[in-house]
Formats: C-alpha cells, sequence, structure tokens
C-alpha cells in the first residue's frame, strides 16, 4: 500500500476508533452523573475514616467503573446507591464505600499482583484491574463464578485470572502475592493465604461470625516473616464457605 493511502487509512482508523469510545461514552451517560454522585458520597464518608480519605487513584477507578453492569438487570436503578446489592445464590456486591477502604488499604498499583477471595459479580475484581493489578480472583459458587468470568471478558477485563474452588486455600500457583482481599467473613485468617502473601505484602479480611457485625482487619506481613494485625471497622459480610475447617 502507498505511504499516502497507508496513513489516510491511519487518521480513518483513528477516526473511527474515536467515535465508537464517543458513542461508547455517549450511551452511558445516563448513569454517569449518578456514578459521579456515588463517588462524592464515598469521598465525604472516607474523610471521616481516615485523615486524606481515599487514594485518588481509587476514587477515579470507581467513577469509571459501570456498577451498573455488575447488578441483577432489575436493581440497576440502584446500582450507584450506597449500599450492597444482592446479585444471586446468596451473595452480594458490597458497599461502594467497603469496596473504596478495601482497595485502598492494599496500597496496590500498576504491576502489583492481588487475589480476590469471593469473585462475587466481579466488581471489586474490576476495580483492582482499574489500578493496573494483575489480578487473581476465586469464587466458591461455581454459576456465579461462570457468570463473573464472562461479564469481566465482555467489558474488558479478560486479564483477569478466574477460578472456581474453595478460596480458603488461596491460589499458590499464581502466588505470592503483593496484595491478598478477602471479600467474605472467615472465623480466623487463614493460614494458606498468609502463605501466600508476599513479604511486605498486605491482606484485608473480614473476621467474625456469619451474618453477624465482624471486624475489617488489615494484615501485614513484615520483612522478618512477622504479621502486624490491626481491627479497623465493625463490618457485615456474607461467610466465607468451603470444606476448611
Amino acid at each position: 500500500m502507498p505511504m499516502q493511502c497507508w496513513q489516510t487509512s491511519c487518521r480513518w482508523l483513528a477516526v473511527a476508533l474515536a467515535l465508537l469510545s464517543a458513542l461508547a461514552v455517549a450511551a452511558d451517560d445516563g448513569m454517569s452523573t449518578e456514578r459521579r454522585a456515588m463517588v462524592a458520597t464515598v469521598a465525604a464518608m472516607a474523610r471521616d475514616f481516615r485523615a486524606g480519605g481515599i487514594d485518588a487513584r481509587v476514587l477515579a477507578a470507581l467513577e469509571r467503573l459501570p456498577r451498573h453492569e455488575f447488578v441483577p438487570a432489575p436493581l440497576r436503578a440502584s446500582a450507584y446507591e450506597n449500599r450492597p446489592l444482592p446479585v444471586g445464590y446468596g451473595q452480594t456486591i458490597s458497599q461502594p464505600y467497603i469496596v473504596a477502604v478495601m482497595t485502598d488499604l492494599l496500597r496496590v498499583g500498576a504491576g502489583d499482583t492481588a487475589l480476590e477471595i469471593g469473585t462475587g459479580s466481579g466488581y471489586q475484581a474490576a476495580v483492582l484491574a482499574e489500578l493496573g493489578v494483575k489480578v487473581s480472583t476465586i469464587e466458591i459458587v461455581e454459576p456465579l463464578a461462570r457468570e463473573a468470568a464472562e461479564r469481566l471478558r465482555r467489558l474488558g477485563y479478560g486479564g483477569i485470572a478466574t477460578r472456581i474452588g474453595d478460596g480458603y486455600h488461596g491460589w499458590p500457583e499464581q502466588g505470592p502475592f503483593d496484595a491478598i482481599m478477602v471479600t467474605a467473613a472467615a472465623s480466623h485468617v487463614p493460614p494458606p493465604l498468609l502463605r501466600q502473601l508476599k513479604t511486605g505484602g498486605r491482606m484485608v479480611i473480614p473476621v467474625g461470625p456469619p451474618f453477624q457485625t465482624q471486624q475489617l482487619m488489615l494484615v501485614e506481613k513484615r520483612a522478618d516473616g512477622t504479621l502486624l494485625t490491626r481491627q479497623l471497622m465493625p463490618v457485615v459480610f456474607v461467610p466465607l464457605t468451603g470444606g476448611h475447617d
């Protein structure tokens, strides 16, 4: 192809891509106002949680991500309310504020690796991916896991590794991880997950009895291998299930 024709083709391709991008944004305009309002609410609540609030990168990820794509169709009008919503099979998509806090606590960025226990609808995994994190996520409920994997692929998050299984045991073949997030309540911090956490890594996990108030905990693995554990705030998560003790 002559150089002039090639350059013309490239210009037309660039125009076409720009038009497609504009159409995508336009198609999403119906929810963009609600999404900005959600992020503003999360940011205001986070300022009360700690000085400095939530990392701006996390808030930007929430504003980019179409949460309405991760909830059942009948609940899409409520997708940007600051509350958890059912996603089927007895599971929920977490409250946006809790998603922001847990993501912020991990302190992850581009190139880091993270393991998520409890894929749910895939929203939290997508938030981490928006930060440039290499995400591996496990879901024990098979139909929910398959739906989430398909949703993530459809929305352009095909790089997220998904697996059906008992998250208590982690995913050693993918580890070790810079960060681990558990989005279901456990009675204790699973030892297999601690083993898969890198030195200097962070884990965020709700610990406590099922269907009661639990404590959101931050676990940090120090350079000498010792653990620093802190209780941060009361939360209520669905229980971590599986055949573990």
